[in-house]
């Protein structure tokens, strides 16, 4: 990705921009919290501004770190939580490792077999080499089909495990608390573009916070600021 063009006709300092993004997806606030807060270190920055930023931004940051992050668990938890979306109840499909590593999500309308398998094989794809030898879903049954789906596509090999454990995703539905009390100041989203580009932020710094880039944060003596700076070519001085 080219970072000459990252923050082209943006009227504010690039390493601005970035501490705006990161704070808002890294801690609960709103938007208008966070105006004030900038607003206090003199830099006069309008909510409806950082909004924009975090649209545009918060995709790229996940896109740039990807290659960097760890996963290399071999046992999935699968879960779905809720989320409203223009007053109306949405599906987040999420996955983390029995470690309590994040290895993916997806926002659906729908909680069915497609979406489910939608999101298993996106899952897949982008883990194409730390393939799960378990998968620990709950009692819904668009798991069962999905699955066997997939297997038959060769997406998946057919010795891997379904499991269907309740106390085996007792970690997926913490880790389910710990991203909603990020989203509750939002009051739910008004639309699905919004919550998807916020959500994808939401997880990105949740990995950082889970450690799942700590290899090359140490590897170049860098921390948190300073490697998402990096990431996005920036300079901070």
């Amino acid at each position: 990705m080219n970072n000459a063009h990252a923050f082209k006709w943006r009227h504010f300092q690039d390493v601005i921009i970035l501490q705006c993004v990161r704070w808002y997806l890294k801690y609960s606030i709103s938007y208008r919290d966070l105006e004030d807060m900038m607003s206090e270190r003199g830099v006069i920055v309008d909510h409806s501004t950082i909004y924009r930023w975090v649209m545009k931004y918060a995709h790229e940051l996940k896109q740039r770190s990807a290659w960097y992050c760890r996963n290399r668990g071999y046992s999935w938890r699968v879960d779905e939580t809720y989320v409203k979306v223009k007053g109306k109840w949405k599906y987040l499909y999420r996955a983390i490792t029995k470690e309590g590593d994040t290895v993916d999500f997806y926002l659906s309308h729908t909680r069915n077999t497609k979406a489910a398998k939608r999101f298993l094989s996106k899952a897949l794809k982008i883990n194409k080499y730390w393939v799960p030898h378990t998968i620990n879903t709950d009692l819904n049954p668009a798991y069962n089909q999905a699955i066997a789906d997939i297997k038959a596509e060769n997406q998946l090999h057919s010795d891997i495990q379904h499991r269907k454990v309740k106390y085996l995703n007792n970690n997926i539905e913490s880790d389910h608390g710990k991203l909603k009390r990020l989203i509750k100041p939002m009051l739910g989203f008004k639309t699905m573009r919004s919550a998807n580009s916020t959500i994808t932020g939401y997880e990105v710094m949740r990995m950082f916070k889970k450690g799942q880039f700590d290899f090359w944060m140490n590897l170049k003596g860098k921390n948190e600021i300073q490697f998402i700076n990096e990431l996005f070519g920036v300079n901070a001085g």
